[in-house]
């Protein structure tokens, strides 16, 4: 089922602890479109499936990632895309996305795209996978 645009940010902005609906906004859009350039085939429309449609689109259309990034460089990239970020904020941005994100998915699908990821997404979508 499609989350409603409304719900999504609000859920972002409240996690984020954003002031303002336009920073969950941003947010939400870079992230989505840097993990989307991660994430292929079957588990990449399922998930944008479950996306507002706008948001839904930034996900399946982006740059595809020439090599996966690890959490780090993903941090550091995610930084770069937002204007007058650092990577303690742009850590706070992916956390707070990515959270929501692993909410929608749920357990299954959560599990395969972490099996698409380099080793430590389970941490910045706020699902730690047991050793």
């Amino acid at each position: 089922m499609r989350m409603h645009w409304d719900a999504l940010i609000a859920a972002v902005q409240d996690r984020g602890e954003y002031p303002s609906r336009e920073e969950a906004e941003r947010a939400a859009r870079v992230v989505l479109a840097l993990l989307g350039a991660h994430l292929v085939g079957e588990v990449r429309a399922e998930l944008a499936a479950r996306l507002p449609e706008t948001l839904g689109l930034v996900l399946l259309n982006p740059l595809q990632a020439h090599e996966p990034l690890p959490p780090e460089r993903f941090i550091r990239a995610t930084a770069a895309w937002i204007e007058g970020a650092t990577e303690k904020t742009a850590t706070w941005d992916v956390s707070a996305v990515l959270s929501v994100v692993a909410d929608i998915a749920g357990d299954d699908l959560m599990n395969r795209i972490l099996l698409q990821l380099p080793p430590g997404y389970d941490l910045l979508f706020g699902h730690p996978q047991p050793g």
